[in-house]
């Protein structure tokens, strides 16, 4: 028999289909970046706690991508009030993800963090969020072109610096990478051990990992699932990922 695949729990968003049918949804390339990059079964998550519990979720999954999503983290997690500039929320997704993270921490479970998941991670440690970050001086526009086809939207688009001889360095072999880019929202104080080794030419953090962490807790502000297979940034990534995965199921089947 093949020997059996770890497992990644991808986390799924939760939207309305023509106005009126619920569902919970995750982008067809995160499954392909998680299965044929990371070399793992991908298993979408209901981010809901009526539906699924953090527990349950650790018990089954060996690993977790916290995706990119359209909802922002609801601000009342980091001590600040709703504005019409933090858009859209998921609460049900908050309710699972927030402590997900800290428990992933605290276990060494591994977890990737991507756009918002970058943003959860920092909020799970007691960081907190810019609603906006073009409106801040200097500051470029981060978001989605709102035009053009997803080759387009998701085209390189500035790079990101790295420390010198961090872990981001040492994994991709270079101290400079290009990115694309399609946020709104991005760090403004960082989360207790939320260290940041990567930041855009405007200065946005782009790149953490979690201080003393015992497992993998990478987490990139950009989409590193697009084109995963043949990016020379993404696909070190979600290697490594996957190896940090296979790890962790070697350990604990």
């Amino acid at each position: 028999m093949p020997r059996k695949r770890p497992v990644v729990g991808i986390i799924g968003n939760s939207h309305l289909i023509n106005d009126q049918y619920s569902v919970h949804a995750g982008g067809t390339m995160n499954s392909q970046a998680v299965s044929e990059v990371a070399g793992a079964l991908p298993l979408l998550i209901p981010a809901d706690p009526r539906y699924v519990s953090v527990a349950e979720l650790l018990e089954v999954c060996d690993g977790f991508l916290l995706t990119g999503g359209r909802p922002n983290v609801h601000p009342e997690e980091y001590g600040e009030a709703p504005t019409p500039a933090h858009g859209d929320f998921d609460r049900g997704r908050d309710a699972v993800v927030l402590p997900l993270v800290r428990a992933c921490v605290e276990r060494g479970q591994p977890f990737f963090g991507v756009c918002r998941g970058f943003q959860e991670v920092n909020v799970a440690m007691g960081g907190t969020l810019h609603p906006e970050i073009r409106d801040l001086p200097g500051r470029l526009n981060h978001r989605m072109p709102p035009d053009g086809t997803l080759e387009e939207k998701f085209a390189l688009r500035h790079s990101v610096r790295f420390t010198e001889g961090g872990v981001y360095h040492r994994l991709l072999g270079a101290a400079e990478v290009m990115t694309n880019t399609l946020h709104g929202q991005g760090i403004n104080t960082p989360g207790e051990r939320i260290v940041i080794e990567g930041f855009a030419p405007d200065g946005t953090p782009e790149a953490v990992y979690i201080k003393d962490a015992p497992g993998f807790s990478l987490a990139v502000q950009w989409h590193p699932e697009w084109n995963a297979a043949n990016d020379p940034v993404s696909r070190p990534l979600f290697t490594a990922f996957g190896e940090a995965v296979r790890d962790w199921a070697a350990r604990n089947g």
